[in-house]
């Protein structure tokens, strides 16, 4: 079973910046592609960006291009997404969702999900 255990959500200003943490197994970093989607109140859940470790590739959300980067420790095993130059618009519930393929992931339908943290940008 894959588990997926994310951190790093809160309130920022906006023009700051956070981090978000998504912890997994080690089979899973290493193997998986991993991803975050977000989902603002009142609105479908959308694709953020995604790593696939094995290609060496990420995708990234139009709407977050230059301002958010993918990151990993393999010691870890975790997943980092760093947010920067933050928007209201930016404000959401963020999910961190891996899957073995990578097409899974980028069209929005991963098969494991982590529970979620709350990020909210203030004007």
């Amino acid at each position: 079973q894959v588990q997926l255990v994310e951190s790093g959500g809160g309130l920022v200003q906006a023009g700051g910046s956070l981090r978000l943490s998504c912890a997994a197994s080690r089979r899973t970093f290493s193997s998986y592609t991993m991803g975050w989607f977000r989902q603002a109140p009142g609105k479908e859940r959308e694709f953020v960006a995604a790593i696939n470790w094995s290609g060496g590739n990420t995708y990234y959300a139009d709407s977050v291009k230059g301002r958010f980067t993918l990151s990993g420790d393999n010691a870890k095993a975790t997943v980092y997404l760093q947010m920067n130059s933050l928007k209201p618009a930016d404000t959401a519930v963020y999910y961190c969702a891996a899957d073995p393929l990578t097409t899974r992931i980028r069209g929005g339908y991963p098969d494991y999900w982590g529970q979620g943290t709350q990020v909210t940008v203030s004007s």
